[in-house]
């Protein structure tokens, strides 16, 4: 700091003091609820029968757990990642690689932008009109992971076009000088240059879609049981909050807190995934 005015020096100290205040800022709140979740939640959780067990017939019965409701969340999540995750990384490559600013192009940007920003209910609306009302003509499991698919394809797509456009042409251009076609310097050259991205990408969508409880509410509704089939009503974390929290019975608010703290589990857990991903290939 050898030569500087004392007035940079002191507008550098007060500018450093609003910044750790603003990050003090947005922390407090994020750790106040985390602090509460994990109190109010980790009373509920007895055991392993919280991760085996569904929750019991009598809602003012204590015990039980949200076996259901874990087991429903990764069958939608997973069903609905198998589906989108590979569409929106396509239409990605599509986007970089192939289209050259034509009107298929613009119209497919457009459309990822704005349903990017549509409501996640409006996401549940659509999903129940097509699916429930004109197909099953019932709640099902195929359903709720349709409309969590549709939240996720639109994040994998920006994300993964962002992420391949960050390719250097030099790396196309070397492949392509070796006679190497077009689809395979895609496949074996800039997809593999562009993996940890497209993972973090589609993990961070995936966390997204676990957590979104509207959707679900207009598709898989809900059940009490532990099922696997797929056409038939399914339960999800979300919907086990949601209707934990407008319940008198105090064991089923604290089954919800204990719901809200497995979520919230899980979201960190394939956070954790995604950065330790892109932290290997990055290598």
């Amino acid at each position: 700091m050898k030569g500087v005015s004392a007035r940079r020096r002191a507008t550098d100290r007060t500018m450093l003091t609003f910044l750790v205040l603003a990050v003090l800022l947005a922390l407090v709140p994020l750790a106040s609820i985390l602090v509460e979740v994990i109190l109010k939640g980790i009373g509920a959780i007895h055991g392993l029968s919280f991760f085996t067990q569904p929750p019991p017939g009598d809602a003012n019965a204590s015990g039980g757990g949200l076996a259901n409701a874990i087991i429903g969340t990764l069958t939608m999540v997973a069903l609905a990642a198998v589906v989108f995750i590979p569409l929106g990384i396509l239409g990605a490559v599509y986007l970089t690689e192939f289209a050259s600013g034509n009107r298929l192009s613009r119209a497919v940007r457009f459309f990822a932008e704005v349903m990017t920003g549509v409501p996640s209910i409006m996401v549940g609306v659509f999903a129940y009109s097509i699916l429930v009302v004109l197909v099953f003509h019932h709640f099902s499991a195929i359903a709720g992971a349709f409309a969590l698919g549709l939240i996720m394809w639109p994040i994998v797509l920006r994300t993964s076009e962002e992420m391949l456009s960050r390719v250097p042409t030099s790396v196309r251009e070397a492949s392509l000088a070796l006679g190497t076609p077009k689809w395979r310097t895609v496949l074996k050259v800039v997809l593999p240059s562009a993996a940890a991205g497209l993972t973090t990408g589609s993990m961070l969508a995936v966390a997204r879609a676990a957590g979104e409880t509207a959707p679900l509410l207009f598709t898989a509704l809900g059940s009490q049981y532990i099922s696997f089939k797929l056409a038939q009503p399914m339960s999800a974390l979300p919907l086990e909050i949601f209707s934990g929290a407008q319940s008198p019975f105090p064991d089923q608010i604290q089954r919800a807190w204990a719901g809200a703290l497995t979520l919230i589990a899980l979201v960190l857990v394939l956070t954790l995934v995604a950065r330790f991903v892109a932290a290997k290939r990055s290598v």
